[in-house]
C-alpha cells in the first residue's frame, strides 16, 4: 500500500471539509449580523454572506464532480 497517497487523500479531505464548514459558518454568522435591526451593521455584509454560501456550494459541487465518474471521465 502506498502510504503517502493515503496521507495525501486524507489531508485533502480534511482541508476540504474544514473549508466547507468554515465558509458555511461564516455565511450564517454574517447573515445574522446583517439581519440585526441596529443601524451599525453595514449593508454589504448580506452580500458577503451570500458569497460565502456561493463558495460553499461551489466547493460541494466540485467535490461531486471529482467523485462521480460520469463527470470526470
Amino acid at each position: 500500500m502506498k502510504w503517502l497517497e493515503l496521507l495525501t487523500v486524507g489531508g485533502a479531505t480534511l482541508v476540504a471539509a474544514v473549508t466547507v464548514v468554515v465558509l458555511y459558518s461564516l455565511g450564517v454568522r454574517l447573515t445574522a449580523i446583517a439581519g440585526d435591526r441596529q443601524p451599525a451593521a453595514p449593508g454589504w455584509l448580506k452580500y458577503l454572506s451570500y458569497a460565502c454560501f456561493g463558495l460553499c456550494g461551489v466547493a460541494v459541487l466540485f467535490g461531486l464532480y471529482l467523485i462521480i465518474p460520469y463527470f470526470s471521465g
